[in-house]
């Protein structure tokens, strides 16, 4: 069997730079463009990063974290690279396509492996149309914003928001709001992964709203269309004592 092939690439964090020189004099390595797996080292920004940088290539990424939090990514160490990548865990994952269409009539279309949502400009607060596949669930939310996330992104953004934290292979999506002031109780809501979720923005003129799909932002929104895209997969490799469905139910428990 041949051995795999290995592309390392860094985030422009010293750290991580220095990370890849080392890895480079250990390891025998190719472009991406000639790589089974690419190595990234850097933080989960990076990760997200180079996720969309290679999304079209459906090459799958094992990342080890030097940057901060390192949710996404795998312990660093420099021994035995080759032999942990061959026994990873791939996990495969679908980002959502989020079309916004702004109050000027331009549309706007972005994929995103964590979230979408949408988020007022200004310090009015915005004015939110929920519907969920066609049929009016909420006729008008008033809040800051509301938050759309995948399961692996169930733990940045929508956590922060007091969503839920969402296992892998759940085929749920979460609807969350943020800084809800009408309906005061409303908490969001969980949705299956099929679901297509339209944000119409009222008063949109007067109460502008942005919508964010993980890096790309798109201001002056009127309306937002998100919906899971089976046809791009992403991939994920995880150390097998330490996947990232054992993130997510291990912070389900974490009193931090």
């Amino acid at each position: 069997m041949s051995q795999t092939k290995i592309a390392i690439i860094a985030s422009d964090a010293p750290e991580a730079a220095a990370a890849r020189e080392r890895l480079c004099e250990r390891y025998e390595t190719v472009s991406p463009e000639e790589a089974d797996v690419i190595v990234a080292l850097g933080g989960d920004g990076f990760v997200l990063q180079s996720l969309h940088q290679f999304m079209r290539r459906e090459i799958p990424i094992y990342g080890m974290n030097r940057g901060t939090i390192g949710f996404l990514l795998n312990r660093y160490d420099e021994q035995g690279l080759l032999e942990r990548i061959a026994r990873a865990e791939t996990l495969t994952l679908h980002p959502l396509r989020m079309t916004a269409t702004r109050t000027n009539g331009e549309i706007v279309e972005a994929l995103a492996v964590n979230d979408v949502y949408v988020l007022r400009e200004t310090r009015l607060t915005a004015h939110i149309r929920i519907q969920v596949d066609g049929r009016v669930r909420l006729d008008e939310l008033i809040c800051d914003g509301v938050i759309v996330a995948t399961p692996a992104g169930s733990t940045a953004y929508n956590l922060s928001a007091h969503g839920p934290i969402i296992p892998l292979g759940a085929d749920v999506l979460a609807l969350t709001p943020i800084s809800a002031f009408r309906p005061r109780r409303w908490r969001g809501a969980l949705l299956p992964h099929k679901s297509t979720v339209k944000l119409e923005i009222l008063q949109s003129d007067r109460r502008p709203v942005s919508a964010v799909a993980d890096m790309v932002e798109v201001r002056d929104v009127r309306e937002v269309l998100i919906k899971e895209d089976r046809t791009v997969k992403l991939m994920l490799m995880f150390d097998t004592d330490h996947s990232l469905s054992e993130r997510i139910l291990a912070e389900q428990f974490s009193v931090e």
